[in-house]
């Protein structure tokens, strides 16, 4: 084989490495992204139904139930309300009125059904996401009331 062809042959097997390690980063990368939704998107099915997601919003006042390990509670933005269940240990901040963000997947049901559960972690916290959706969520209500008395 003349030289040439060696450096052409080391050319070749070098980009074919590079475009499969390429594929491989990206591949992985796609796995674990994670997004987020608030309870209005999942509400009006902008979920994804088969892939884990994000939700977050307040810990709806009245509706957390503990048995053992298992808990079910609502998460809410004001405007709409999702069920959650979870098996595990909560975190120690996490409480009804008070934020929180759940990692898991939407059953058939409309229940969501999570496999990690974070709570804020001071007052003045919260993921700039759910804030943004409650905020979206509360603003939504007040332009309804201000049609509704008009």
């Amino acid at each position: 084989m003349k030289r040439r062809h060696r450096r052409i042959a080391f050319i070749v097997i070098g980009l074919a490495s590079l475009g499969i390690a390429a594929y491989l980063a990206a591949s992985a990368f796609r796995n674990n992204l994670v997004f987020f939704f608030s309870p209005t998107q999942v509400a009006a099915k902008e979920a994804p139904v088969d892939r884990t997601f994000r939700i977050g919003g307040l810990v709806q006042e009245g509706t957390l139930k503990r048995d053992g390990l298992n808990v079910q509670f609502t998460v809410t933005d004001t405007a709409h309300n999702v069920p959650v269940v979870y098996k595990g240990i909560l975190p120690d901040l996490f409480k009804e009125g008070r934020g929180c963000v759940a990692q898991g997947k939407i059953g058939p049901d409309g229940v969501f059904h999570a496999e990690q559960v974070l709570a804020k972690h001071d007052e003045n916290y919260m993921p700039p996401e759910a804030g943004e959706a409650l905020d979206k969520a509360k603003h939504a209500r007040e332009a309804a009331k201000s049609v509704v008395n008009n």
